[in-house]
């Protein structure tokens, strides 16, 4: 039995996955793209506003006795030579690690992409988040490419693993 539960995000949602953002983007292992501030509480209730009116995307929590303690988000790619991909983002809060919220976040996101016609899951990892690229492994990710200073962070240029994921039927 789970500890937590995974559900849709709500507008009210928006200071505790603000909160979570900020938490995993100040460990010093860089989990995150960005090294300075999350967006505001005020952007993050916009945006997950903005969601019930757009059925290309979707946030999931997951939620437990700590309040949210997981986050994934999924965006269908808007080009229309790509709109069957969509990609994924997932942080979980550090004392909530391995108990299996990134797995069940992820069977979401297929659940997801099954119901809006996505067949290909795709994202990015640092190549020193070996803990991350063994879950999306595990469940069925693969690497698709490596993209070599790919993302900013500072005054440093952060190489990313291209991972994807062929959305079963």
């Amino acid at each position: 039995m789970n500890d937590f539960v995974v559900r849709p995000a709500v507008p009210n949602d928006a200071d505790a996955l603000v909160a979570l953002a900020e938490a995993v983007a100040a460990e010093p292992e860089g989990w995150l793209i960005t090294d300075s501030a999350w967006r505001g509480v005020g952007d993050e209730r916009r945006y997950l506003r903005a969601l019930k009116r757009y059925a290309h995307a979707a946030v999931f929590v997951a939620e437990a006795g700590d309040g949210i303690v997981g986050r994934l988000s999924v965006a269908r790619d808007p080009h229309p030579a790509s709109a069957h991909v969509a990609d994924l983002g997932l942080m979980v809060a550090p004392a909530w690690r391995r108990r299996g919220i990134g797995r069940t976040l992820l069977a979401e996101a297929v659940d997801w992409a099954r119901e809006s016609r996505i067949r290909k899951l795709e994202l990015h990892v640092f190549p020193h988040n070996e803990p991350a690229i063994a879950l999306y492994e595990s469940f069925g990710f693969v690497r698709e490419g490596y993209r070599k200073a790919h993302y900013r962070r500072g005054a440093d240029y952060v190489d990313a693993i291209l991972m994807a994921l062929d959305v079963p039927r």
